[in-house]
Formats: structure tokens, sequence, C-alpha cells
């Protein structure tokens, strides 16, 4: 069978000429110049193209070339390496924004002081910026204070929702814990989840979910009526467990460790069941995905406690993972028995009883994730490699465009499937399909499923298509 992966080539329509810049109006205005200049001096190569290649969005590359946006430091270093400057506009950023920031730290430090009860960190930074100060161990969920500053957090300046991206001078927090304050949280949560979902969790979307926690947690020492506590403490869990997946995406795994111990200390406090088992349910695909499945297993076992507590939809997602761990072990027997319970609480699921938080399982997820499962067995075990294929199947299928992600993972998985075990002709079709959604991705997940791709193909040196694909993927992973 012959594939042929080419696709039309689109017609090139005349690009509009760049608005001309006014380097003297201001430093900001300058390093936007000298980027444009840099950008230039690779022919052809659009704001539209650049954004990608440096994990922000292209609209970020053309405000920063106005003066219209703060360039961040990490954002300088990876235009330095990828426009080949010799560290040109890392230099500039120093001269341009480095003063203005040690003053603004300096101001802070006079106007807050240190906050009460806090431990003097001297650790990395965090969230996507720092390394974490590792946990000294479980503490009392009723000691908030205590809890943020063993966890780092107590020293990171409060950020209101306005300035989460491109803060300038940071805002106080509210005196008092009022319903905005909570939908605020669920709002953000909402939003991070479904970019994380469509788009990866790297690039602005991680920003984003950092800046997000610092200000969360920042509200758990905020006076908060008693009536109004319990609804607090679960808008942040639910947003530690969407930032935690984002991080975990990217593989930041430090900072998901960090917002997930936030979001089951919330849980937990809160006497939140269905976020309790959300939260042991992301710490197991973490541990199982850092290749360590006995981990994840307890984790998964854990949020199945008082699973009388849980709605069906919730169980099959904690068996799910507990297939998962097993699949990783090469336990044939485990897996499928865990499948199996899936399959079975998954049948009685009911969206109407589920939180709206939940409402992403559905058939597509289901299916995905038990058949990563199965094609561990598939691939290692030598068990019948169709029972994975029809589920990947089934998830593609499913997932729409909100689920890119999803749908991305799920179709390389395929291929690399039908790659080992069935027609490569068939795999390099749906990689090269797979490949049209991951490529617009920013996460390191999906490339590392792509990588796995490659290698399955390399096994097919005679094939054109096979050298082809893996080129493609090459080229890819470097974008």
């Amino acid at each position: 069978m012959n594939v042929s992966p080419g696709h039309p080539i689109p017609r090139i329509e005349p690009h509009p000429p760049e608005k001309a810049l006014n380097p003297d109006a201001s430093p900001q205005e300058w390093f936007g110049a000298e980027l444009r200049y840099w950008r230039k001096r690779h022919p052809g190569l659009r704001a539209a193209q650049l954004g990608p290649m440096v994990q922000v969005s292209p609209d970020v590359i053309s405000k920063i070339e106005k003066g219209q946006y703060r360039c961040r430091y990490d954002l300088a270093e990876r235009l330095d390496a990828v426009l080949e400057t010799g560290g040109v506009l890392t230099r500039a950023w120093g001269m341009v924004f480095g003063d203005a920031d040690k003053k603004r730290r300096e101001a802070d430090s006079v106007r807050q002081g240190p906050v009460e009860g806090a431990l003097q960190v001297h650790g990395g930074r965090i969230l996507g910026r720092y390394t974490p100060v590792p946990l000294p161990g479980s503490l009392p969920p009723v000691d908030r204070r205590a809890f943020l500053a063993a966890t780092s957090l107590a020293a990171i300046t409060p950020i209101d929702l306005a300035r989460l991206v491109a803060p300038a001078a940071p805002p106080e927090l509210p005196k008092r814990i009022r319903p905005t304050e909570l939908e605020q949280l669920r709002l953000i949560a909402d939003g991070i989840h479904r970019w994380d979902n469509a788009q990866g969790g790297g690039g602005l979307v991680g920003d984003f979910a950092s800046r997000s926690m610092e200000w969360a947690v920042r509200l758990l020492s905020v006076d908060c009526p008693s009536r109004l506590r319990p609804e607090l403490l679960g808008s942040v869990a639910r947003l530690g467990i969407v930032v935690g997946a984002t991080h975990f995406d990217a593989y930041a795994h430090d900072e998901a460790r960090v917002a997930f111990k936030v979001a089951s200390e919330c849980a937990e406090e809160a006497g939140d069941w269905w976020l309790r088992a959300k939260t042991f349910s992301f710490l197991a695909r973490q541990a199982i995905w850092l290749g360590d499945p006995d981990e994840g297993l307890t984790y998964a076992e854990k949020g199945l406690v008082r699973s009388d507590r849980l709605t069906p939809t919730i169980q099959a997602m904690l068996h799910s993972a507990r297939a998962r761990a097993f699949g990783k072990m090469h336990d044939v027997q485990g897996t499928l028995a865990s499948v199996g319970a899936a399959d079975d609480a998954f049948a009685y699921s009911n969206p109407a009883e589920d939180p709206p938080w939940m409402a992403y399982y559905d058939e597509a997820q289901h299916h995905g994730d038990t058949a990563h499962a199965l094609w561990d067995l598939a691939i290692h075990a030598d068990q019948d490699p169709g029972r994975a294929a029809e589920r990947f199947t089934t998830a593609v299928a499913g997932h729409s465009d909100d689920y890119a992600r999803s749908r991305g993972i799920s179709r390389t998985k395929l291929a690399s499937l039908v790659m080992a075990k069935g027609d490569p002709m068939q795999a390099i079709a749906i990689g090269h399909k797979a490949l049209s959604d991951v490529g617009r991705l920013t996460s390191r997940r999906a490339g590392d499923d792509l990588k796995e791709l490659r290698r399955f193909a390399s096994e097919h040196r005679t094939l054109e298509e096979a050298a082809h694909l893996r080129q493609r993927i090459t080229t890819t992973l470097q974008a």
C-alpha cells in the first residue's frame, strides 16, 4: 500500500509591510527595534513564525518589537539562541529592564516587610521560574502560613488577574475574601484547563498558570468568612490540579508537585472527596510517567479510598490510573483486571452526577486512558495489539479540537503501535496525521511520544516513506 503524506502547497499571499519602529522613543522600544533587527537578519522570518519557535504566541513577538510588551528574561535567552545573536538580547535586557526590576524589588521589600510567621527561604525559584525548596514533610492543614513558608510560596509577591502575564507593580491582596475572588478562581481554572488541553502546558500557558497559582495561594492567608472557607479551599484545590497538570505536561515536575500538594491539602481540609480523588489521580499519572509505577499505583489506591463517595466516572478515572501503573509493570493480569474495573465503572457514568470539571472524562478520554495501559502490554508483554489499537481509534475519533493534545498523543501512540506490530505504511499515514495535531502544541509529553514514534520508524530503514516521517518529526521537534 502506497501512502502519500504530502500536502497541497498553499498559495503564498504577499505580506503587508511592517510598521516602522521608533527606537528613540523609550528603552523598551529600542529593545523591540533590536529584536526586529536580529529577526530580519534571517530572511523571510516573520513574527508569526518566530513566536512558536520560542514558545510564545506570534502576537507577543509583534508587541515586543513595537515596545508594547515587556520581554521576559527567559524569553530573551530563547530569542538569542534561536536568532543566534551571541547573547545580544540577553545583555540588552539587563540594560533596559534589569535596573527597573532591581528598584521594584527593593521598593517592594521596604513597603511589604516580612510575612508574619514565614521562614526565611533562600532556595531557588518555583512554579515555572525557580527550583522549589523540598518540602520537609506533611504539615497540619490548618497551619496555612507555615505550609506556605515551607513550600517557598510565602515569599511570592501577590499578583492580581489583570497583571498575571506582564505584571508591573504588584497590587495589594483583598482585605477579605468575597464571592468575587471565588468566581475569579473558577474562571481561571477553567481557562487554564481549556488552553492546556488545546495547546499544551508550555509557553505562555505555563507562565499564566504559575502566576495564577501564586495569587491563589496568597489568598489562603486572607481573612475569609467561615461560610466561604470550604468554597475557597475547593476553588484553590481545583486550580492547583489544573496548574499541576499544566506543569506536568511541560515537564516542570517539581512545580507540578507543589501545585498538587496545595490541591491535596486544600481538598482534605475542605472535605471534598471528589477533588481529593482527582489530585491523587494526577499524582499517580505523574509518578508513572516518571518511571515509578509502584508509587503511582499507591496514589491511585489512595484516591479510591471510600470509593462509595465517588461518582462512577471518578472511579473509572482512578481504575484507569491503576491500569496504567500495572501496564508499566508489564503485569498482564493486573492490567486487564484494572481495565475491566474501569470499564465497569464507566458503564454507569452519568455526567449529571459529576462535578463540571469532570466533563472532559468522556468516552474518548476513557478509551484513550485505558489504551495506554494496553499499549504497554502489546509492546512489552507480547499481548494482542488489537485491543489497544481499537481503543486509541475510538479516542482519536471522539476528541474534538478542544482536546487536540489528547487526540495527538493517542494518534501518535497508535502510529507507534501499528509501526511495531502491524503495517508500517498504515502507521506512516497515521503518524503524519498525528504531526498535524502535535506540531501546534507546546507539550513535552507529546514531543517524547514523537521521539518514540521516530525510533519505531527507524526500524524500517528501507522505506523511503519512513525516512520522510522521521525527518518531519525531527523538524517538528526542533521547531
